[in-house]
């Protein structure tokens, strides 16, 4: 979790020293961070096994934001990167919503957005990790829904905020919040998507991942 930190970290200090390259520098720290988490995951040497279901899912989100491209900001990325997180582990989430990100932009299209994408995707399933860890959907059934619609506007968030600190000029509270307003109500769409989504794939998604799990003794998390 700290090494994912760095790229937030770097976006208040670009922002609080005005440093003039920030959008550079920030796709060039979020790059560095997915590769060395990229790097991490390979060292712990998982089987075929364990990676096959993290490659299926994120496969299938991949997938499932081309199909529902014509639809802006209704896709099921985030619902399965938390399915993910949530089944396998906070290491297999990140992987699912960062691989569904780059692989899907394959058709709409790569560029600076890309690692950011990859890195706001890849947090909103690490994160369901950390929450499906400490137990909290399991003592508060609802909360894996208030964490959908919110995973959302962190998403957003992540997003919204490189554009902010790196393209927006004069940089100064009126116009961050303007840029942020123009993008909230997309946010908001993307995290009611998320919810409905979820309510239809979280428990027969996650009782099926998780009986794999244990029917083949995959020990993801």
């Amino acid at each position: 979790m700290p090494l994912l930190l760095i790229v937030p970290l770097t976006l208040l200090a670009c922002a609080a020293y005005g440093i003039g390259a920030t959008a550079a520098l920030t796709m060039l720290v979020t790059i560095a961070c997915i590769c060395a988490f990229f790097v991490g995951y390979d060292a712990s040497a998982p089987s075929l096994r364990q990676v096959m279901p993290t490659v299926v899912l994120a496969s299938v989100a991949a997938a499932g934001r081309v199909l529902f491209a014509a639809i802006p900001d209704v896709k099921p990325v985030s619902a399965i990167a938390i399915v993910a997180g949530a089944a396998l582990g906070r290491r297999q989430g990140f992987m699912v919503g960062a691989l569904a990100a780059l692989v899907s932009n394959l058709y709409f299209g790569q560029g600076a957005w890309t690692p950011l994408q990859m890195y706001a995707w890849g947090m909103v399933g690490y994160v369901a990790g950390v929450f499906a860890d400490a137990g909290m959907f399991e003592r508060a059934p609802w909360s894996v829904y208030a964490y959908g619609f919110l995973s959302a506007i962190m998403y957003g968030a992540i997003l919204n905020s490189w554009h902010v600190i790196g393209f927006v000029r004069p940089l100064n509270w009126q116009t961050a919040a303007l840029a942020y307003a123009m993008g909230f109500p997309l946010d908001v769409v993307h995290g009611i998507a998320t919810v409905v989504f979820l309510l239809i794939i979280w428990a027969p998604w996650r009782r099926a991942i998780e009986r794999v799990v244990r029917k083949y003794d995959l020990g993801s998390r």
